[in-house]
């Protein structure tokens, strides 16, 4: 019988399944995209007997396919903390879903692993921009400022190579990343020995000098809006900048557009890190929209939709009082 790894790209997935798997060692076929590319179950082979896990990726989004799949006799254990709906009662099927502002995959991973490569989970919160989450959890784990900045700069790196319209916009494939992971149970010794970790550093470092000489098309009290060019170095930086402009401006709402090769945007929003809520809502009124309260984003954004989206963020974010 079968067992398939299934798992967003970004820092978040790829450290909740390297905890688990640290933890649950198993064979498994992997299953991974971009960041965007969350409708990932509907790739997995699966048969009768087989077995799934699956990390990161929106349930509503894959709905259907993990139907089918439930009721073909799959097993599926399930970690995320997107908009969920409903969950289908099932004895095939066992979810670790936590959808509250403060927490992501790998938060809700170290929770049912009491904690036992922790380090991991922290640089994920990172990269998912949940600095209160990050620093909390290090205070526990006994972790200093000198490798909490460490783990900080692995996170967003991580995270930072996730963004793209596709595989080939990013600097390594994410199944890739992950392999080169593997062997460090030690966060700490992976970016020590691994040479990709300066080269994401400064790949990302160098796309947001880039994004900061960008003009908002938006600026009022409550929120921005920025729409960067045509190029892989923008699809790549949209998220991380994002993230950044929220840290700089935490009682501020912030969009961040990039533009798809058909002409139509790719969309990453921040609710204010101050009151974050309001971000899912935005997105989920447009096709291809998902995430959570505090940051989601469009897959494909009609061009002929920006003022739409601009009104739809001006209700939601417009209203909040920080």
């Amino acid at each position: 019988m079968a067992h398939f790894d299934v798992f967003n790209g970004d820092a978040d997935g790829i450290c909740a399944l390297h905890q688990l798997r640290l933890a649950r060692p198993r064979e498994a076929t992997l299953v991974t995209g971009a960041k965007r590319d969350i409708a990932l179950v509907e790739r997995v082979p699966a048969q009768a007997g087989d077995s799934l896990t699956v990390l990161d990726i929106s349930f509503d989004v894959n709905r259907k396919a993990l139907a089918a799949l439930l009721a073909k006799d799959v097993t599926v254990e399930y970690f995320d903390h997107h908009h969920v709906g409903d969950l289908p009662m099932s004895r095939n099927l066992v979810a670790h879903i936590d959808t509250t502002a403060q927490v992501c995959t790998s938060v809700l991973v170290d929770r049912h692993l009491a904690g036992r490569h922790r380090p991991w989970a922290i640089a994920a919160a990172w990269g998912d921009n949940l600095p209160d989450t990050a620093r909390a959890l290090a205070q526990q784990a006994g972790i200093g400022e000198t490798q909490l900045e460490q783990l900080r700069e692995l996170g967003e790196s991580i995270n930072y190579n996730a963004y793209g319209d596709c595989v080939d916009d990013l600097v390594i494939a994410p199944a890739d990343l992950y392999a080169r992971i593997q062997p460090y149970a030690d966060p700490f010794a992976f970016v020590a020995a691994e040479p990709v970790v300066a080269q994401l550093a400064r790949c990302r470092h160098d796309d947001l000098e880039l994004a900061q000489t960008i003009t908002p098309m938006l600026a009022l009290q409550y929120g921005s809006v920025c729409v960067l060019p045509d190029e892989p170095w923008a699809r790549r930086v949209r998220g991380v900048f994002a993230n950044l402009l929220a840290n700089e401006e935490p009682t501020r709402a912030h969009a961040v557009l990039s533009v798809n090769a058909d002409g139509n945007y790719a969309v990453s929003v921040r609710a204010p890190l101050r009151k974050p809520q309001g971000a899912d809502e935005v997105c989920r009124a447009f096709p291809g929209g998902n995430g959570r309260v505090g940051a989601a984003g469009i897959d494909c954004l009609d061009a002929k939709r920006i003022d739409a989206f601009v009104t739809a963020f001006a209700r939601v974010f417009g209203r909040a009082k920080v």
